[in-house]
């Protein structure tokens, strides 16, 4: 069992095949960097590496070997990511990213780019309170350079 400390401090106690689930953790533990058990991961709150391991979880039980479990995967995968708050989705990718866990990285990335997909950027800007710091003649500019980008 290994121990999992967040950035406020909350602990998880899980199963080492869990917790290798995470490519940092792994190698944190093959270099002898937790001598008592227990590692700390100063960048993910315990609200997170709630959510990190509930996916690890998941994702270390599933054999994932026929199509039927594959697509039973897919499905809880999309449940689990299912959210309209680009903060949590965020937050979320930026600790796959931190504890290099690659498929819950690509997950939370994919359902980014699938809440953008087709909105212009006024529209992205209003979902998430992105102030536009571009002066009109720097927008269009910009447009104008990358015309191929707005063309629909």
């Amino acid at each position: 069992m290994i121990t999992l400390l967040s950035s406020d401090g909350e602990e998880f106690v899980v199963e080492e095949a869990v917790a290798v689930q995470s490519q940092t953790i792994k190698h944190l533990i093959e270099d002898g960097c937790s001598t008592d058990g227990s590692i700390p991961l100063p960048n993910v709150t315990g609200a997170v590496l709630s959510k990190v391991i509930e996916y690890c979880k998941k994702h270390s039980s599933s054999s994932g070997g026929t199509k039927e479990e594959e697509k039973e995967l897919e499905a809880w995968d999309a449940e689990f990511v299912k959210a309209d708050d680009y903060a949590a989705l965020m937050f979320l990718m930026m600790a796959a990213n931190f504890l290099n866990i690659q498929g819950l990285m690509d997950l939370a990335a994919q359902t980014l780019a699938n809440m953008i997909k087709g909105k212009s950027p006024e529209e992205v800007r209003r979902m998430w309170n992105i102030k536009n710091d571009f002066t009109p003649e720097e927008e269009a500019e910009v447009r104008k350079e990358n015309q191929w980008a707005f063309d629909n």
